[in-house]
């Protein structure tokens, strides 16, 4: 297998459809439609320059509040709604996900890798404008350069509040972030082959160059700005040696500012994240979890060796020094990104069930400005529910982040008896219609609606053949599962579900006596109970089904 020679095949339905479902939270059939007949090379760079870096800031979604619709970042802090406006950054983030009217971009899904690679959380951090900052940050530099990543997330508020980095001072050094910048931001605990990477006076030694770095203005009601920043009386000085697992580097300690512009604390953490990017582990560890995120959750040893090893020698190599964006295309135009054994390798996770659904239905998103009550119980709804499917968002449950991206087993700990029962219950959503976004949209789908467009002639019942049970299986089957069914799946969803034992002919019956009188409502419910059954089950399928 070439691995990571180019994919030069004309995208079909079903690898648009793939490259879609994994680059972004699930495409809308008409995404499907539009990238179908391109190249892997011209899509992934069409995803790329669709990436919009300037969305509308959040607003106040409380329509009982004075400040309703109203931007609140650009105001003093309050305290007394910090818990929302925290919470609306969520619903803010999840309807730049969802947007239907934007071109898709695979911006938002590479964030939230990132969001949880290097994991803050709001409940911890509680100041909503150093989530913002820091959520702005990792959008901005998603595809940036990983150098860069690291060095701002190290020095970000919100960093510094949710690891401690600003109780680390010389004398009394706090060793929690210099640990997990090694274990789990850049070199992992351990290589492929179960070896360590790096040894406890590793992570001492880091934790003393990290020395001196503080916050302003955290929780200060009425401060209308924060900022990073280093006291050089609070750092510690003294020289840094490393062990043989970074070849014994010492970082010079410095005790004043080596120019005008640069601080100690900055030429330190420098000198810090070079010799964490040399380490031999650095880039494989961060391609083996791209390919994790994207392509398989299981690396086999044949995947380490023609995968891994040769993406992580590009990602550091000195004509590419880290740059993110060309791994990630040279990732999603590979042969092994459109394998067909890679397609159908996850579980969907709560995110791409529920954002996903939205968008495949076409289930519009409230305008967050003009119509801000609407837009908040839209995303009330899908918040509440992917977080009880073990997905709260900007919430992980550690500094590990969501336990199906690290954990034994992956993306499978998305299932289990409580979580699929969940996810049935949140599919279900669409064919009972309960939820009503504000009067006159009711979310989900109006089957009776749907075949009636799907019919030729709809009122020339004795011109025009009935459509069939199995047009309407196969039409709603369009695009919605990873693979195909088999027969046996299809007959059963026909005879069984939908038609529940009687002959398939009894369709065509039914169906003409709604077309001869569409406004008989016993007929009407008649129909739509076949189609409700079909269509539940059909969703229900898609839910675990692997995507």
């Amino acid at each position: 297998m070439p691995y990571l020679d180019q994919y030069t095949t004309v995208l079909t339905a079903k690898t648009a459809a793939h490259l879609l479902r994994r680059v972004t939270f699930g495409p809308t059939q008409a995404e499907i439609t539009s990238f179908t007949g391109l190249t892997a090379a011209q899509a992934v760079q069409q995803l790329i320059s669709n990436a919009n870096y300037s969305p509308s800031p959040p607003i106040d979604l409380d329509n009982t509040q004075p400040t309703a619709g109203q931007t609140y970042l650009d105001k003093p802090f309050n305290g007394d709604r910090n818990f929302d406006f925290g919470h609306y950054l969520r619903y803010w983030w999840l309807g730049l996900m969802t947007s239907q009217t934007s071109p898709p971009s695979l911006l938002d899904k590479l964030t939230l890798f990132w969001q949880n690679h290097f994991v803050t959380t709001r409940d911890v951090v509680d100041d909503y404008r150093f989530v913002n900052q820091y959520l702005l940050v990792l959008r901005n530099n998603a595809l940036g350069n990983f150098r860069t990543l690291v060095t701002k997330i190290s020095k970000e508020p919100a960093m510094l509040r949710y690891l401690n980095g600003n109780e680390n001072e010389v004398g009394k050094p706090n060793e929690n972030y210099a640990r997990e910048l090694q274990e789990l931001f850049t070199v992992g605990a351990v290589d492929f082959a179960g070896n360590k990477n790096y040894t406890e006076d590793d992570v001492k030694a880091a934790a003393r160059v990290l020395t001196g770095w503080q916050y302003t203005n955290y929780w200060k009601v009425g401060s209308t700005s924060f900022a990073t920043t280093f006291t050089l009386a609070k750092h510690d000085s003294t020289n840094k040696t490393f062990s043989a697992k970074y070849n014994n580097t010492v970082i010079s300690g410095r005790s004043a500012n080596p120019s005008a512009t640069v601080t100690a604390g900055d030429a330190e953490l420098d000198d810090l994240v070079t010799m964490l990017l040399k380490h031999p582990q650095t880039p494989r560890f961060i391609c083996r979890k791209l390919y994790r995120w994207y392509v398989n959750p299981n690396v086999t040893q044949a995947i380490e060796d023609n995968v891994i090893i040769p993406l992580a020698q590009f990602l550091s190599s000195s004509s590419n020094n880290y740059a993110i964006q060309p791994v990630i295309v040279k990732l999603l135009t590979s042969q092994i990104f459109f394998d067909n054994a890679n397609r159908g390798a996850m579980i969907k996770s709560p995110a791409d069930l529920a954002v996903g659904a939205m968008r495949f239905f076409n289930q519009p998103v409230p305008d967050m400005k003009t119509d801000y009550a609407a837009f908040k119980k839209y995303f009330d709804f899908m918040f509440w529910q992917m977080r009880d499917m073990q997905m709260a968002l900007v919430d992980q449950p550690s500094v590990f982040g969501y336990e199906p991206y690290y954990q034994t087993g992956y993306s499978k700990i998305w299932l289990n008896t409580t979580t699929i029962a969940l996810r049935s219950n949140y599919t279900d959503a669409y064919i009972w219609r309960w939820l009503e976004v504000k009067p006159g949209y009711n979310m989900g789908i109006d089957l009776v609606a749907w075949v009636t467009s799907l019919q030729p002639n709809f009122a020339d019942v004795t011109g025009t053949a009935a459509i069939s049970c199995a047009d309407i299986q196969a039409a709603f089957a369009k695009n919605l599962f990873a693979t195909d069914l088999f027969q046996t799946q299809i007959d059963f969803l026909i005879d069984t579900i939908m038609m529940q034992g009687i002959p398939r002919s009894s369709w065509t019956f039914e169906w003409n006596a709604y077309r001869a009188a569409p406004t008989n409502t016993n007929k009407k419910n008649g129909v739509l109970w076949r189609l409700q059954n079909l269509m539940k089950y059909m969703l229900r399928m898609a839910e675990y089904q692997l995507c």
